[in-house]
């Protein structure tokens, strides 16, 4: 059975939930992303931010981002165990119309899987069927 931990990136890199959005928009530029999970002091997952986030939720507002932290991004955190199946995470992902998931083993976060991710799982045999990609896209892209 494949797992979340057999798909995941690995080595995510967290940002402070009390960092701006001017500092996350930087590392995700510099690391290439298009989304930072949110830790604590704890080291705990607190939540995750997104570009669009930064962009719809913060400028598109009127707001600064130099002004903001990464917390009040935060929202509703979905997350999955790594050793969650992939169904589960597909499901979950397809349920919550999220192109992100941060993985978790315990209460540490281990990793992070985006729709990129489920591509190249796909493409490298990871057991992940044509069905079940087609139904992720209908549902992340078609529901809207």
């Amino acid at each position: 059975m494949t797992t979340a931990r057999d798909i995941m990136h690995t080595g995510a890199q967290c940002i402070r939930a009390d960092q701006t959005l001017a500092e996350a928009a930087m590392m995700m530029r510099d690391m290439n992303v298009g989304a930072l999970p949110i830790c604590g002091d704890d080291q705990k997952l607190k939540g995750i931010i997104t570009d669009r986030d930064i962009v719809v939720r913060c400028i598109a507002e009127g707001k600064n981002p130099a002004d903001m932290m990464a917390m009040d991004m935060a929202g509703h955190l979905h997350c999955v165990r790594a050793e969650d199946s992939m169904d589960t995470v597909l499901k979950k992902m397809e349920q919550h119309q999220i192109r992100r998931i941060p993985v978790i083993d315990g209460d540490r976060l281990v990793g992070m899987i985006s729709e990129a991710d489920l591509a190249m799982g796909h493409r490298n045999g990871q057991r992940l069927t044509d069905q079940q990609i087609i139904e992720f896209m209908d549902s992340v892209y078609m529901m809207r």
